[in-house]
């Protein structure tokens, strides 16, 4: 198994565990809290995360293994386009829920998206990236 194999796999699975500790602990809050109406973020906020952390990672898996000189590109693309994603996935939400319902959906949301910039930046920000 290569390097580049390698980090990708860890990637994977050390996003993957914050997805799911956070899933636990906002599910824990929600049941002993009664808050019933934090389900539904939590389900748009959980797919949400997992479909970034996967194309993150199957995305730098393709760029370091073909053109690595890319990587600093690929750095500050891919902050952008969670960004525009997230965005996009609130309007949406935002035009299904209403107005009623955006503070709780925003405040599960930011967790997980803060989460997702805090692993990928410490993951990344070490310097353990295989060069080809």
């Amino acid at each position: 198994m290569t390097d580049i194999e390698r980090h990708f796999r860890r990637y994977l699975i050390q996003g993957l565990s914050c997805i799911v500790v956070l899933t636990a602990i906002a599910v824990t809050v929600m049941l002993f809290a009664g808050i019933s109406d934090m389900l539904a973020p939590i389900i748009v906020s959980v797919v949400f995360a997992f479909v970034v952390e996967s194309a993150d990672a199957i995305i730098w898996r393709k760029v370091a293994t073909d053109a690595p000189d890319s990587l600093p590109t690929f750095f500050m693309a891919v902050s952008g386009v969670r960004m525009l994603f997230a965005l996009a996935v609130m309007f949406v939400y935002y035009l299904v829920a209403g107005r009623g319902a955006m503070l709780t959906f925003f405040l599960v949301f930011i967790v997980y998206y803060f989460m997702q910039l805090v692993h990928h930046t410490t993951f990344f920000a070490k310097d353990r990236m295989p060069v080809k």
